[in-house]
């Protein structure tokens, strides 16, 4: 059914009391996306209003038109890796590129009803993806949690490694103890006190301590400048042939994360509701966020896992919450935008040591180390090919090892 979730809620009837929940539902959740949207972006390549501006764009057309009642849109942590090759090989303007590519084909993919195949990839082909990804966005965390004296941190995963060790020696003691600290506020935080918003807290209290003592702590301000408080105007990115078809396989591999990413956290979104989401309204929900988003500079966008849990463990109806998030978030653009030019650098970075420890799934390659051999060394190597060459090679090669490996005769079971 291509019908958004919006319609039947607001078919079945929407009134004062629907809205407030909505209202505080959004504003828990637009709490939770304002600091994570700005490291995703940072940690990507890029400037973090690029992160605010695909929160509220992406995020309000995400929650709009898509197929899950409680789903929220924005930049996500797994998106990391790969805008940054893509901005390393083509420039950001490539990437905006790619970007709307992206959208283009996941438009068709809701239209051609695709919305299902999600299911035909194996469970440890998801699991050693995702773990993989994680293990990335560590990787990209280091130079700011140590403060390295590294002018760019290299793409590829080896030649990170190297710089990093090569680097060792400049590392801060005062910016290693914000990151630190952030980090231990936000594990505190989760285990005694859940409810209360971990990464805003943190970023709030290393923020203060930087501006009472003086700290030399980088913050985003002094590396990026003022973040603006206005959205920018939208633009197309330069196209071409030669560039279409030069960008082809980075708008298949954000087309491919996007769509994954989307229906997994719808599904997770159901499992914690009991109800169902619309997989094909939802791809054309991702296609017309990222075909939007790139317009006015902004990254690409998918169903955010962590922020849609938010939305539900904060009580929200429907829809309107994610519209309302992305009203919040556009708000404190207009209004507040250089309070965010000074949070430190390491604090985003610690946020970010969380997330990708959240997405590494450890409890779930537990399970499957506990399994089948051939299910471990499915997940071990579609893991190994994500971190060391490509998402689209990782998830291809291994969802054909696992079906090939299902093919091969199984050794006879013997009775006690």
């Amino acid at each position: 059914m291509l019908l958004p979730k919006l319609v039947t809620v607001l078919r079945d009837g929407y009134g004062l009391a629907e809205l407030r929940k909505d209202a505080l539902s959004g504003l828990t959740v637009a709490i939770v996306a304002l600091p994570l949207a700005m490291a995703i972006a940072i940690a990507s390549g890029t400037t973090p209003d690029r992160g605010l501006v695909t929160a509220i764009i992406a995020g309000f057309i995400i929650s709009a038109v898509g197929g899950s009642r409680h789903q929220i849109g924005g930049p996500t942590a797994a998106f990391v890796i790969v805008v940054y090759g893509v901005i390393q090989k083509h420039g950001y303007d490539g990437l905006l590129l790619a970007t709307l590519m992206a959208g283009g084909l996941l438009l068709l993919a809701g239209l051609f009803r695709l919305g299902s195949l999600i299911r035909f990839i194996p469970h440890p082909v998801i699991t050693g993806f995702t773990a993989g990804i994680a293990v990335t966005i560590l990787s990209t965390q280091v130079k700011d949690f140590f403060g390295l004296g590294i002018a760019e941190v290299p793409a590829d995963f080896i030649d990170k490694l190297a710089a990093f060790a090569h680097a060792a020696p400049s590392w801060q003691p005062l910016t290693l103890l914000i990151a630190a600290l952030s980090l231990g506020i936000i594990i505190a935080l989760r285990r005694w006190r859940p409810t209360w918003p971990g990464f805003l807290i943190a970023i709030a209290v290393a923020t203060l301590l930087v501006l009472l003592f003086d700290l030399p702590v980088e913050t985003i301000q002094s590396r990026f400048g003022a973040i603006p408080s206005s959205l920018p105007s939208p633009a197309l990115p330069q196209v071409s042939v030669a560039r279409l078809l030069d960008l082809l396989p980075s708008a298949f591999t954000i087309a491919l994360l996007a769509g994954i990413e989307s229906l997994l956290s719808c599904v997770i979104a159901d499992a914690m509701t009991g109800r169902h989401h619309r997989s094909n309204i939802e791809l054309i929900s991702q296609g017309l966020a990222n075909i939007v988003s790139p317009l006015f500079g902004g990254l690409p966008a998918t169903g955010a896992l962590a922020r849609t849990a938010t939305n539900i463990r904060a009580g929200a109806h429907g829809p309107v919450s994610g519209m309302l998030h992305a009203a919040f978030l556009l708000l404190f653009m207009l209004a507040f935008a250089p309070l965010a030019g000074l949070f430190p650098l390491a604090a985003l970075a610690a946020l970010l040591v969380v997330v990708a420890w959240n997405m590494s799934e450890w409890h779930q390659i537990q399970q499957t180390a506990r399994g089948p051999k051939t299910d471990f060394a499915v997940l071990l190597i579609t893991l190994a090919l994500t971190v060391l060459l490509d998402l689209t090679i990782a998830i291809a090669a291994g969802t054909a090892l696992s079906y090939a490996l299902k093919l091969l005769p199984q050794p006879p079971q013997h009775r006690a």
